[in-house]
């Protein structure tokens, strides 16, 4: 995430993501529905307040009613890379759902980050938010699914928690990969101070930012899977931990572990509600820096390839997540 500066350019014309998509997306822009098995560029798919692109991916024959998985790129990186490196493209495929991949430009940040900093951006009907929901819109009256999921990495996980916040009742599930919870760069003062040292506020004081965001909404919220590398240092963890805190208190659980174990030899834990119900899950990838978790290969298990800031660790967070929805495994 490190060079995230470089906001909007007043009056600059939305730029291809660098060419990285080419021989990847298909050429166009008519806004009629994507080709099945084809990473392919959506249009029309709203007002677009926050400039972004539209990417989808949509396994051949796949049913109408399938679930949606809404899956956002880091800085650096480009949605079709991102939905292919992750796992989610290949999952997809093995367990039948479709895949909106948003895109970032430099047109509205010189390093392609989603601006989950930004005041104008994170608010419920506004910038970057309110362009992502219109592509979640568009697809769901497509493909004609009742549950659409979110995730993304760094700064896509950032914004991960921006549309758990200020749309809930449209996700099921978010799943953050080294990323920040709602409102953390308000609370730090800046988003560096967010991502190095984090933001000194209590569980209620987390859980009324996210309220804050949609005010009115009683429920249900979204639950959360968190997967953090314990030796990132662009995204610290204790960044992880202030999502739980922000979380749990959003979904009324105690903050306190119901499950402490191991999966692939790295640290699970997962944190119930009052009735019981599993609301928010955390992954501890022993000794990774700042990256998305990826095991590549033929396995059960396995998904993902390994690339810039995709790691392969033996486990593929794409999977586990997805799993812990009850998309597949």
């Amino acid at each position: 995430m490190a060079g995230w500066r470089g906001g909007r350019r007043a009056g600059a014309v939305l730029a291809v993501l660098g060419g990285l998509l080419a021989g990847v997306v298909a050429p166009g822009g008519t806004g009629r529905a994507a080709a099945a098995g084809v990473v392919q560029e959506v249009t029309g798919f709203g007002s677009n307040p926050g400039a972004l692109r539209m990417y989808r991916y949509v396994p051949d024959g796949l049913p109408q009613g399938r679930p949606v998985v809404v899956a956002m790129h880091g800085c650096t990186q480009n949605a079709a890379d991102y939905g292919r490196d992750s796992g989610w493209i290949e999952l997809a495929d093995r367990w039948g759902f479709s895949v909106v991949l948003p895109g970032q430009t430099a047109a509205n940040n010189a390093n392609s980050c989603f601006n989950w900093f930004e005041p104008g951006d994170i608010r419920r009907g506004s910038g970057e938010a309110a362009s992502i929901a219109q592509m979640v819109e568009r697809q769901r009256t497509d493909s004609g699914a009742s549950k659409v999921y979110v995730t993304g990495l760094s700064a896509g996980g950032g914004m991960t928690t921006v549309m758990m916040a200020a749309y809930p009742e449209s996700f099921a599930g978010g799943g953050v990969v080294a990323g920040l919870p709602y409102g953390c760069a308000q609370a730090a003062g800046s988003p560096y101070v967010c991502m190095y040292v984090g933001a000194s506020q209590s569980p209620a004081q987390w859980g009324d930012r996210v309220r804050a965001a949609d005010p009115g909404y009683g429920g249900p919220w979204p639950t959360l899977t968190v997967v953090q590398g314990t030796a990132d240092t662009t995204v610290k963890p204790v960044n992880a931990a202030d999502l739980v805190e922000q979380w749990t208190h959003v979904h009324g659980a105690d903050g306190t572990a119901d499950v402490n174990d191991t999966v692939g030899g790295y640290p699970h834990a997962v944190y119930r509600d009052a009735g019981g119900a599993p609301v928010v899950e955390t992954y501890a990838i022993t000794g990774m820096g700042h990256g998305q978790p990826v095991d590549p290969g033929t396995g059960a298990a396995q998904c993902g390839r390994a690339g810039a800031y995709v790691l392969d660790v033996n486990l593929c967070a794409a999977y586990e997540v997805g799993r812990g929805w009850g998309l597949g495994g």
